[in-house]
């Protein structure tokens, strides 16, 4: 077969065998615009919560089951205390309330908030933590400063801000600190900013330090985790030295944690 007629017949074979281009392979797509929406603040019922701080509302209270009951007084620790004020995500809130069952501390969530504090998500977010961290719920800043007054012992609030003077691995923590979070959409409230930098118990402004040029700020539950393990650090753990009343390693449990974590 000569050069002439071997191309002719490697030209027919091909166009027997109908090759596709490779980019036929991938179907066409459109890119769908993205609208965002403002979070949905669900406290209008107030069967639920009255966490919008509007008078003559029912201070009924709806958290996942059992929150807190694990936990008996000799164990609720006093070293350190989480503040969330007017959080907007839920799984970031359950996030954080597992974080402060593992560390063994409070957390206390200030209206108002941008989701119904019986959320599925926030539920699955905890996980079966729920029990083991005690979860106390204020109205406003105004109701949880009226709060913070009348508990008895050496205290400070502490807020974490972008704008903190003091990086949070240098600040010296105490017993006794609260350490505050706002919202992931506008931070700590002017107000909770003030009080922290005012006499006598406003400990300062912190900030955990991090690359601005890409990222605006750190999730919230992940701010809240290496401060909350920096000051107990510091305080050498002091909250964990209490023996647990229980172990809840189960094999339900693990179940759970490999399609929740």
């Amino acid at each position: 077969m000569d050069i002439t007629a071997l191309k002719s017949f490697n030209i027919a074979a091909a166009t027997s065998l109908h090759f596709r281009p490779k980019l036929s392979l991938f179907r066409p797509f459109t890119f769908l615009p993205f609208k965002p929406t403002a979070p949905s603040l669900s406290l209008s019922s107030p069967r639920l919560c009255s966490l919008n701080g509007a008078a003559g509302i029912s201070k009924e209270v709806t958290l996942p089951p059992g929150a807190g009951e694990a936990v008996n007084e000799a164990s609720s620790s006093k070293v350190l205390q989480v503040v969330l004020v007017s959080p907007q995500i839920p799984g970031n809130t359950g996030c954080i309330a597992r974080t402060c069952a593992a560390s063994a501390v409070g957390l206390h969530l200030v209206g108002p908030l941008g989701f119904k504090v019986d959320d599925t998500k926030l539920k699955r977010a905890g996980l079966d933590y729920w029990p083991y961290v005690v979860v106390k719920i204020h109205d406003s800043w105004a109701d949880f400063h009226d709060y913070f007054r009348q508990q008895e012992g050496e205290k400070r609030l502490l807020a974490f801000t972008k704008r903190g003077t003091k990086i949070h691995s240098d600040f010296s923590y105490r017993k006794g600190d609260y350490l505050l979070f706002g919202s992931e959409t506008s931070g700590l409230p002017p107000e909770a900013l003030l009080d922290c930098k005012a006499e006598p118990f406003g400990g300062g402004t912190i900030k955990i330090p991090m690359v601005e040029t890409y990222v605006r700020c750190l999730n919230l539950s992940v701010s809240v985790g290496i401060a909350l393990y920096e000051a107990s650090r510091q305080l050498n753990y002091q909250q964990l030295q209490i023996p647990t009343e229980s172990c809840i390693d189960t094999e339900e449990s693990f179940i759970a944690e490999d399609i929740f974590a």
